[in-house]
């Protein structure tokens, strides 16, 4: 009879160990605070390569080079920025969805803003591709017209994470060092 209800015991730890995993797996994502690391972890990169693609630009515009040279540079340019925007966007969609008030929702907002930006990388890309390089002047205004695009689609695009629903993920993303 002993062997019996040691058997019965350990079946009943085995199936309430099975129950914790399948209920946690199920309804948890990660905490407000491991969220807003991921998110930060994932956007560094981003951070980097869009203040390396601004400062690029800028040289861009102001340097003595050929419309040729000038196109293949910013075309190269923007789409590495269009490439970072979707791989920061892959990255916090890896991160999941935040255990917080309106966790689906900031997640989805995150990614919806960083694919975004990726899009209007992209059309960036595409219309300083399209441009005709045989008059320097047309050229240059094309891609002045182009950046003035990107730049009002990009603020359209932001996230403010300011106005985040979750007060635990303000507060998250003001005190985790990968976020400073």
């Amino acid at each position: 009879m002993r062997t019996c209800r040691a058997t019965a015991a350990g079946k009943l730890t085995v199936v309430l160990a099975a129950l914790v995993l399948v209920v946690s797996g199920c309804g948890g994502g990660p905490s407000p605070r491991a969220w807003a690391a991921s998110v930060c972890s994932a956007l560094a990169p981003w951070r980097s390569e869009i203040s390396r693609l601004t400062s690029s630009t800028d040289q861009q515009m102001t340097a003595q080079t050929t419309p040729a040279q000038a196109k293949e540079n910013l075309v190269r340019l923007f789409g590495g920025a269009e490439e970072a925007s979707e791989t920061a966007r892959r990255e916090v969609e890896k991160a999941g969805v935040p255990e917080t008030d309106h966790g689906e929702e900031i997640s989805a907002g995150f990614r919806s803003s960083l694919g975004k930006m990726r899009d209007a990388y992209g059309r960036a890309r595409d219309t300083i591709d399209g441009l005709s390089t045989a008059q320097a002047s047309t050229f240059y205004d094309g891609v002045k017209a182009a950046v003035d695009t990107l730049n009002k689609e990009y603020d359209a695009g932001a996230l403010d994470t300011n106005r985040l629903k979750s007060e635990e993920l303000k507060r998250a993303f003001d005190e985790v060092p990968e976020c400073r």
